[in-house]
């Protein structure tokens, strides 16, 4: 399959009054054509900044320390601003968390929407205009002439976040970008909102990098998942591989403090606190907050080994001369209610 995006070594800094904050300390990943990539971590783990680094947004005080993002053959990293308007919301669009942040609370909905059309495609108003009613409705907008001259303030939540998919979608981009898209919704409106993404993908063919602290809410549309902490990949895998054949103890943290409707054991948390991207730590980021640790973790950081081919996993737990450790209790439980649960047809 053929690679829509390619990063290769991003590390990206920040300056701030206390030092350089290392926030992405070497990222390697493929986005394939017509996937959706999920891109799991706690909040501060670099998930974001490499999204953000992706369609040329870093915030003044960042500093790309090197690699490359490759796009249709070019590195954008070497793109000025001027040279991401051909590509930023017309090939690589992205939905943001909160939709009341990213809609202009005084402008009515129509003009939001037809202003990437109108910019980027050149049509007319009336053109622009009948494009936007039809995303309205492939969205989900029930009676959409009439709720393009609303204000956002006239929407409920879930309607509002519809509306900015619609926004993204606008000037029919290759590259979807989700950043956290549900958290601000709840339960039932996350699961239709998640719905619409992943239909929206398969129609349009497009390829997605999903962004979220909950591998929860991915479960059932990723295709491979990456699992971030401190700034790296510390471990990556096709869906099925994280979900039943997770290897490192923080992705064991975060499935094992994933609730569902099931759950009869005590729900487990990760204990302690990211470390200090300024002084990161010498081995192991995960070590100090892990129950597997072992002293080579406090020391040298681990490679990446390989489980399969597409599954690979960065800790010591997996080098031969290791102890053999099982996951937690708490996670095998999870893993055979979610085997139970496909089985009887009804998704992870």
């Amino acid at each position: 399959m053929a690679n829509e995006l390619t990063v290769r070594d991003l590390k990206i800094s920040f300056r701030t009054a206390d030092g350089m904050v290392q926030a992405v300390r070497g990222i390697d990943f493929d986005l394939q054509k017509g996937e959706t990539l999920a891109i799991v971590g706690e909040s501060g783990s670099g998930k974001s900044v490499t999204t953000k680094a992706i369609l040329g947004i870093l915030p003044g005080n960042a500093v790309v320390e090197s690699g490359e993002i490759l796009y249709e053959g070019k590195n954008l990293l070497s793109y000025k601003e001027k040279d991401f308007h051909g590509i930023r919301g017309s090939k690589i669009s992205m939905i943001f968390q909160d939709p009341m942040s990213s809609l202009n609370p005084i402008m009515r909905i129509g003009p939001q929407l037809t202003e990437a059309m109108l910019l980027k495609e050149k049509m007319s108003g009336a053109e622009a205009r009948a494009k936007a009613i039809k995303i309205m409705g492939d969205v989900g907008i029930p009676e959409p002439e009439r709720r393009f001259k609303q204000y956002p303030f006239e929407f409920s939540g879930g309607m509002r976040q519809r509306i900015v998919i619609a926004i993204a979608l606008a000037a029919d981009p290759d590259i979807l970008i989700c950043d956290e898209p549900t958290t601000a919704l709840d339960v039932t409106i996350q699961a239709q909102i998640l719905e619409l993404i992943n239909r929206i993908k398969e129609e349009r063919q497009l390829s997605v990098i999903f962004i979220t602290h909950d591998l929860g809410v991915v479960a059932n549309i990723a295709d491979r998942v990456a699992v971030m902490y401190a700034g790296k990949f510390v471990e990556w895998g096709t869906a099925g591989e994280i979900f039943y054949e997770a290897a490192h103890p923080y992705t064991w943290a975060l499935l094992s403090s994933m609730p569902d409707l099931d759950t009869e054991e005590e729900l487990a948390y990760i204990p302690g606190t990211p470390p200090n991207l300024i002084r990161p730590p010498k081995g192991d980021a995960f070590a100090a907050r892990s129950p597997y640790a072992m002293q080579i973790d406090l020391e040298e950081e681990p490679p990446a080994f390989c489980i399969s081919d597409t599954h690979y996993a960065a800790t010591w737990l997996l080098h031969p001369d290791a102890p053999k450790v099982e996951p937690p209790e708490v996670l095998t439980a999870r893993i055979k209610r979610m085997k139970e649960r496909e089985q009887n047809g009804m998704g992870r």
